[in-house]
């Protein structure tokens, strides 16, 4: 995934749109392009459990369109999570190695019981031309709220981690003299300052404050991508080792920030009880 360009991990999308289909003409459908952008037609599989609203006998045959559709006919309550290797983030037990391996997964709360959904993507074609296979796996889970809240906080806490986080980023690489050895990541990290936000694929109507955080976070996270694609000739194990442990951090908190910022208000209604 390109994060340079500001592109929305999968499941922060589907997590901030699935919380918004039930308003607006075509919710699915709205849901489905913004999710799915230029990849094939997600499918979806549900090895082990039962999601009410989806067809038993098409098992074999569920589209994203099908489970979005599912979700979004009674009360939900929606976020995203993006653990990375060491990282949980949240993400439940069950699908905690899965998560980890993706990147990323959707939590989904119903009247019928909590759900983790995880994708896996397939890519095909040249590097220049690249497709993707996208098979988003569905697994009920133990109730996640509760956790999860104390696990990435609040949105205020988030922004303030962010700044400190952003720092943070700016001291390592001026420390390790990035310019020396990257200059064309230093130049496209200067460039970022001036990426458009990440607005034009978010729902409209999402709160000012949770858009900013977006973009700051997907701006940390291409930070991160850019200065760690790889060691440069003029730098150490030592430098290197410096430059993976300052920005481990960093990354961290973007992804933090991403998941706040999907995550539902603490006194959300419990889907459950309505």
């Amino acid at each position: 995934m390109d994060r340079t360009a500001l592109a929305l991990p999968r499941s922060v999308r589907l997590a901030l749109w699935l919380d918004r289909a039930g308003a607006g003409a075509d919710p699915v459908q709205r849901t489905l392009a913004a999710v799915q952008g230029d990849d094939e037609p997600h499918r979806v599989a549900v090895p082990d459990a039962d999601v009410p609203g989806l067809d038993d006998g098409a098992r074999g045959s569920v589209t994203l369109a099908d489970l979005v559709a599912a979700w979004a006919s009674g009360p939900r309550v929606v976020a995203a999570v993006l653990p990375a290797p060491g990282d949980p983030a949240g993400a439940p037990a069950r699908v905690a190695g899965a998560a980890q391996a993706a990147g990323e997964a959707v939590l989904v709360s119903t009247p019928d019981g909590d759900y983790a959904a995880v994708p896996r993507v397939e890519v095909f074609g040249s590097v220049y031309e690249a497709g993707h296979l996208v098979t988003w796996e569905v697994r009920a889970v133990a109730p996640w709220r509760t956790a999860l809240v104390g696990h990435v906080g609040t949105l205020a806490e988030a922004e303030r981690e962010l700044t400190t986080a952003l720092t943070r980023a700016t001291e390592a690489l001026t420390a390790l003299d990035v310019a020396r050895w990257r200059p064309d990541a230093a130049e496209r990290i200067a460039a970022l300052r001036d990426t458009p936000d990440a607005r034009g694929v978010l729902p409209p109507g999402l709160d000012p404050r949770r858009v900013r955080v977006i973009g700051s976070a997907l701006r940390l996270r291409a930070i991160v991508d850019l200065a760690t694609a790889d060691d440069g000739a003029a730098v150490n194990l030592w430098q290197a080792d410096q430059r993976t442990t300052a920005l481990r951090d960093v990354d961290r908190a973007a992804r933090r920030a991403l998941a706040v910022a999907t995550h539902p208000a603490h006194d959300a209604p419990d889907p459950r009880r309505a």
